[in-house]
């Protein structure tokens, strides 16, 4: 099936029972604007905010405009819970987009579910969507898939024994058990394995244990806080000269920044959005990738992320799913969004179904390194 283009094909309506044309439709959005975790929040409001306003500057959707109700979590799940409460119960809006962290969208997963309000997360642990729950969707690509990216580029390298270290937060706790099931399959061996506070502000007692144990050939680190830059940092000034591979949270220039000559070589798997200039004129995401980048940076004066982009696929496949329902009935706009194949985002290509929650393949990812400062595609 063809891809489905995202400009000019936008159409929103609204949940359960239509509202008179003249009302605004009311879309949720739970985001960590603020906070420790705002360098995902903060490109996810940004994004869905201009998207939104593009489209009502073409007339809204059936004459009607859009309306965005942002809920600024600041990371912290317990006030995730009490504004989703809000979004269901006092907003009475369409769809929630996000919440920005895996911990937070695990907070709310079973109010969305039993309050049977379609809830599109921009976290990527793949436990809010195994098992699946009928009403809760999430667009970045799983972490077993970013794992098997990890390890499959290992193994062309001629690395077997591997360091893990992660945060202790739900993203960071996910993503280490992804690795651990997935080594032995791959050929890989765990042979360290720590974690640190999320909250942590130097690495060097947890990365001096590895550095003592020679079979270490590689180090995962796998969190989305700004320990991302220190763990390369302390790294470095340990002069530990192995390979540093990142998870896919890694894809926010800030954290290159941030770590400076230290983020030199490091590895992750990330969507297309960080190498768009690279891809050939002819691949299927270049013109919606090319176009995002654009309009965001242009606007905001800031490098465009994945992070963003997930808040930009969140409402994609949500308009998308109300354009295939043909009515504003939530249930039907959810049995669409199940089964929408074809649509090309920011993170890939998504082919939704009953079982797959998340619509992506291993073909959503890239391996990309950093080299001279800039995120450029890793070639063996």
């Amino acid at each position: 099936m063809a891809g489905i283009g995202v400009l000019g094909t936008l159409w929103l309506t609204s949940s359960c029972s239509p509202p008179p044309p003249s009302e605004p439709v009311k879309i949720g959005a739970l985001f960590s604007v603020t906070g420790p975790a705002s360098f995902l929040g903060a490109p996810e409001e940004k994004t869905v905010q201009m998207r939104i306003e593009q489209i009502n500057a073409a007339g809204g959707i059936n004459g009607r405009k859009l309306q965005l109700v942002v809920k600024d979590t600041a990371g912290s799940p317990e006030k995730a819970v009490s504004f989703a409460k809000q979004l269901i119960e006092e907003e009475k809006v369409l769809a929630i987009l996000g919440p920005s962290t895996s911990g937070e969208t695990m907070a709310i997963k079973d109010l969305c579910e039993q309050n049977q309000m379609l809830l599109v997360s921009c976290a990527a642990a793949e436990t809010i969507v195994n098992p699946v729950a009928r009403y809760v969707f999430k667009v970045p690509q799983k972490d077993s898939q970013a794992a098997t990216w990890i390890y499959r580029t290992m193994k062309e390298k001629g690395i077997s024994n591997i360091a893990i270290v992660s945060s202790t937060d739900g993203f960071g706790a996910a993503g280490k058990k992804q690795l651990e099931d997935l080594a032995p399959a791959e050929g890989i061996t765990i042979v360290a394995n720590e974690v640190y506070d999320k909250q942590a502000t130097d690495l060097t007692d947890v990365l001096t244990k590895i550095k003592g144990n020679p079979k270490v050939q590689a180090v995962v680190n796998w969190s989305i806080v700004p320990a991302q830059s220190i763990v390369a940092k302390n790294m470095k000034q340990l002069g530990m000269d192995m390979p540093l591979f990142q998870s896919h949270g890694f894809g926010n220039r800030k954290y290159v920044q941030q770590a400076g000559a230290a983020a030199e070589g490091i590895l992750f798997p990330a969507s297309r959005l960080l190498v768009v200039e690279d891809l050939p004129a002819n691949h299927p995401q270049k013109e919606v990738l090319a176009t995002y980048k654009k309009d965001y940076e242009s606007r905001f004066k800031e490098d465009v992320s994945t992070f963003g982009g997930h808040a930009y696929d969140a409402l994609l496949v949500v308009v998308e799913a109300l354009k295939k329902a043909g009515e504003p009935e939530r249930e039907k706009v959810r049995d669409a969004l199940e089964t929408l194949t074809g649509v090309v985002g920011t993170a890939g290509i998504f082919n939704f179904s009953p079982t797959d929650h998340t619509g992506l393949d291993l073909t959503a990812f890239e391996m990309l390194t950093v080299k001279d400062g800039q995120f450029v595609a890793y070639k063996q």
